[in-house]
């Protein structure tokens, strides 16, 4: 079969994709396009290049970047960012792994989606990447004048310092180059910030003339969409091409043949960790395209380290050699396969003790049996995930695309990793025949395996300031060399690029970019069905969706009267539920039950404010899910874990107290911004105050100073967890909420209310949260080359009312102001602006900034732009297109019954939600001036918060703001 120049190579009935696949093969060029028709509306594409990289400049990066910077058929300076502002996207990116570079999209509208297809195909194949493009989005020298500081920028330098300020992010990194030395992932396609600045413009251009052509390119489909289409589409845009070789091939690493140490330093902070390292063991496994080996690596994983309980998680905790586990564990994204796990947080010397632990707890389970339970619950999660396909906010069909990849972007079956249904089935036939499937993998991948390395990453206090001296050296010497022509022409090009930048595009440019219409937009919010019923004193929610057979069902606990001392504990309380185990089971036996019987069962604390009046409302979610046939048994271990939980293990509490301070520490780097936001957001309202209490700085510091108290004041902690499920766990008040068919409702209600009705009757009332009020204007101090900057401030009694267009505003804003200034003009990867429509709290907040005081100085002239803006009517389109598709948010069934439950327990009503959608589609310009004033009245009281290091320190200390050390 042939069809638009594209022959027809293989085809097949899949049941794990819910339809056909095709994979055709263009008679021309040799492009390849796997072609998925099901009946899913989330419309996904992509295409994907390999793009092997020779050194750690960071090209690959660069050019994922800068092909989104305009091209010939959109002459935009990014078309990207107009898809963004106007479009009703459920995903738009780009992705650069260590081997390819991926362009994907998504969305359920289908002229959005052929728009957002040709847009990012021109891109690919026809870019402007000219000097400028490539000294924005890679690397250039900011000079403002002859004498003025020199200062390498660029939004992939900047990003990539964010990455090696985080002592994580340096250890996966280090990890994957340790297992592969020999071979191209030894190289950082991402960019060392030492070595971006290599890159030359020849270099650039010469990469993306090797490797964008159709000849290397892989074309994805997924969903809905008529197939013919597909090729019609790709078929007119590859048209001028010919065949060509392209020298892409991804080499095999050779094995080692004995196990390695490296030692790497990374920037460590002052204080109490200033002497602590991380450590993590790796192993080179099979081919990443031996499907169903990779499947026993992927539930051997699980065995031995996915649960608590799990082996070899269990034997490096209770060590007491670290704090919380390292590594990536199982890597499957490149050609070839590795596995890494360590300890975070260990005494140097202890790393080959750490080895050791890690071997024998392997041998013992190679020796002894992997547990059965431990195998029936790695069983239970591989098929419910893979049966229940819950991506989450992540189209299905970009996951099956990267799943396809794994084998065939190396020239192997596209097929093959999407028909999980066969190996999954091999799997289970030779464990009934007693194989010891996971025994020998064990001895086979571990235990015999010498291509082992492990990278011990050594702190050193000096590291962040020494590399900036070297930066700042380098610059010197650059500077020194040149002569005065030469320095000057620095200036030159340096202002020619911000020139470049305050250049608005043309109407004309703008209006070549496609973009829907209002007429395109549905008039009406989806409904999400959403039934409250009273049983009792039990409020029982239901939402009737088909969730292929999957009951998601959660118990809602007021947390009310929770004493506010006792607040930091939650989340702690929450983990030790499903985690410290009970009077009838251990933590591990726990664990090993829930993950055989259910597709996951956990509790968590949520902070609402009330839509009438901002009020807390804030409940403990005791949640899971599970299939049909398991509804009884996951009631049955709700009940236990709610009826019998056993606060004695002072030893596991520790661990777990341990690990909290370990990942909210790793957090802080790579997700900065949530941090500063929690922080401003708590000095705006009681929702925000109690959720900083919780989940941002002052909870780390509660859990550093539990780990003290853990030491001499047990009994105490022990009371306060008792306390706290005393006045938490009560049937009094408890929402019931459910979402599946008909069907599975109806039986599920019986044995989830007959959980609650066993439950105490204990009344309570809400007491009044009390609270410290935090500092102003703060310094959140960290060891970091780039900082995170952040204003906070109120509209409360500026007179402002909420009105939809508000969220058209806030859209222009992130995706127009901001964008511009902050990111390609101030050289931060990101910068978001959020508003919380009951609280009243706005905020802003960049991302992996170079900058402090241009940055505040940008929001602080928000309200001016917006008070002398000019778009025209077509702009002001593009805004409300893109706020209607933040409103509808693609969801799976189970975020739907989520979200609807939400609304419900903060009074979201359908109707208010209506007429915010009717707001938004009657924006005009003129609300983008009303708005103007409202915020300048609220920016007079704001208030900066700034997580960073040296240069956000000098600037605090000028400002005179609280200095708060973080790390």
């Amino acid at each position: 079969m042939n069809s638009h120049g594209f022959t027809l190579v293989r085809e097949e009935e899949l049941r794990e994709a819910g339809g056909r696949v095709r994979l055709w093969k263009h008679d021309v060029t040799g492009a390849e396009l796997l072609s998925v028709c099901n009946n899913d509306e989330n419309k996904s594409f992509g295409v994907s290049f390999r793009t092997p990289p020779k050194d750690s400049t960071g090209v690959a990066h660069i050019l994922e970047h800068s092909v989104l910077c305009g091209s010939a058929k959109y002459p935009v300076k990014e078309p990207f960012v107009e898809l963004l502002k106007s479009s009703l996207q459920t995903f738009l990116n780009a992705l650069t792994f260590p081997d390819k570079t991926c362009y994907p999209v998504a969305s359920c509208n289908l002229q959005d989606f052929y728009n957002l297809i040709d847009v990012y195909l021109d891109a690919v194949f026809h870019p402007r990447i000219d000097e400028n493009v490539l000294r924005q989005e890679g690397w250039h020298i900011e000079a403002d004048g002859p004498d003025a500081p020199w200062q390498f920028k660029g939004v992939v330098f900047n990003e990539m310092k964010g990455v090696y300020s985080s002592p994580d992010s340096v250890l996966m990194e280090e990890c994957q180059h340790a297992v592969f030395p020999d071979m191209l992932y030894s190289l950082d396609s991402g960019g060392d910030p030492a070595v971006i600045p290599t890159l030359t413009f020849e270099a650039f251009r010469e990469f993306h003339a090797s490797y964008y052509h159709p000849s290397n390119a892989r074309f994805f489909f997924w969903g809905d969409d008529p197939e013919d289409a597909r090729l019609a589409r790709v078929a007119e845009v590859i048209a001028p091409y010919r065949k060509r070789e392209v020298r892409s091939e991804v080499p095999l690493q050779p094995r080692l043949s004995s196990p390695r140490l490296l030692e790497i330093p990374y920037a460590a902070p002052d204080g109490e960790d200033a002497d602590k390292a991380h450590v993590a063991v790796n192993w080179l496994l099979c081919e990443s395209r031996e499907t169903e080996e990779m499947f026993v690596l992927n539930m051997l994983e699980h065995i031995i380290s996915g649960l608590p309980g799990s082996p070899l998680r269990k034997a490096l905790m209770d060590s007491g050699l670290g704090e919380d586990i390292s590594g990536c564990g199982l890597e499957g994204d490149l050609r070839q396969a590795y596995f890494s796990m360590g300890l975070r947080s260990i005494d140097p010397k202890d790393a080959s003790e750490v080895e050791r632990v890690m071997m024998d707890s392997l041998a013992d389970m190679a020796e002894n049996g992997v547990p059965a339970p431990a195998v029936e619950a790695a069983l239970n999660s591989l098929e419910f995930m893979l049966r229940e396909n819950n991506t989450g906010s992540f189209p299905r069909g970009l996951a099956a695309m990267f799943r396809s990849l794994s084998d065939w972007l190396y020239d192997g079956d596209a097929f093959a990793p999407l028909a999980w249904e066969k190996p999954l089935a091999s799997i289970k036939r030779r464990l009934a025949a007693g194989e010891p499937v996971f025994e020998n993998a064990i001895r086979r991948w571990f235990l015999d395996n010498p291509h082992r390395v492990t990278v011990l990453l050594l702190p050193d206090a000096g590291l962040a300031a020494a590399r900036q001296a070297e930066e700042d050296a380098r610059l010197a010497a650059l500077r020194a060399g040149m002569s005065e022509e030469e320095r000057e022409n620095v200036v030159k090009v340096a202002a020619e690029l911000r020139f470049a930048q305050q250049t608005p595009d043309s109407q004309e440019a703008l209006d070549t970019v496609p973009s829907l219409t209002k007429k395109d937009l549905p008039v009406e919010n989806a409904v999400i069905p959403c039934v409250a019923e009273k049983d009792g004193e039990l409020d029982v929610v239901t939402h009737e969706l088909d969730t292929m057979g999957i009951l998601y069902a959660g118990l809602a606990f007021d947390l009310a009267a929770v004493p506010s001392r006792l607040l930091p504990l939650v989340p702690l309380y929450a983990r030790a539920l499903t985690e410290l185990g009970t009077k009838r089971s251990d933590y591990v036996s726990l664990g090993f039950e829930i993950s055989a019987q259910t597709g996951s069962l956990g509790a968590g604390a949520v902070i609402l404010p009330r839509a009438s009046d901002a009020a807390p409302v804030s409940f403990l979610s005791v949640s899971g899910k599970c299939t049909a046939d398991k509804v009884e048994r996951m009631a049955a271990l709700m009940r236990e874990i709610l009826e019998e939980p056993d606060f004695d293990n002072r030893e596991r509490f520790t661990q777990m107290a341990l690990e909290e301070k370990a990942r909210m520490e790793q957090a802080a780097v790579p997700s900065g911004h949530t941090l500063v936001n929690t922080r401003l957001n708590g000095r705006l309202s009681t929702v925000g105050r109690m959720a900083e209490e919780m989940n941002g700085v002052n909870a780390l510091f509660y859990v550093r100073e539990l780990i003290r108290r853990l030491e001499t004041e047990w009994d105490r902690v022990r009371e306060d967890l008792v306390a706290l499920h005393a006045c938490v766990i009560r049937r009094n008040g408890v929402k019931l909420d459910m979402t599946a068919d008909a069907a599975l409702l109806r039986a599920a209600r019986g044995p989830l209310e007959e959980l609650v009705s066993a439950l105490p009757s204990r009344p309570a009332s809400a007491l009044v949260v009390e609270l410290d009020a935090l500092p102003g204007a703060e310094l959140l101090s960290i060891p970091a080359q780039v900082n995170y900057v952040g204003l906070g401030l109120s509209f409360k009694g500026t007179g402002y009312r909420y009105h939809g267009s508000q969220a058209v505003i806030l859209r222009h804003l992130r995706m127009g102001y901001l964008w511009d200034r902050v990111r390609v003009q101030g050289g931060a990867y990101g910068c978001f602006a959020r508003y919380g429509r009951a609280t009243e709290a706005f905020t802003f907040a960049s991302y992996r900034d170079p900058n402090v005081e241009n940055t505040l100085r940008v929001y602080r002239e928000t309200a001016d732009y917006l008070g002398n803006l000019s778009l025209s009517e077509a702009d002001v389109t593009r805004a409300v297109v893109g706020a209607i598709g933040d409103v509808d948010a693609y969801m799976l069934p189970g975020a739907k019954g989520a979200t609807s439950f939400s609304r419900w327990m903060t009074g979201e009503t359908d109707e208010r939600r209506q007429r915010v959608r009717e707001e938004i589609l009657s924006t005009k310009l003129s609300d983008f001036h009303d708005f103007a004033p409202y915020m300048a009245a609220a920016l007079e009281k704001a208030v900066p918060c700034v997580l960073g290091g040296a240069d956000a320190e000098a600037v605090a200390e000028a400002e005179g703001w609280t200095k708060t050390r973080v790390l």
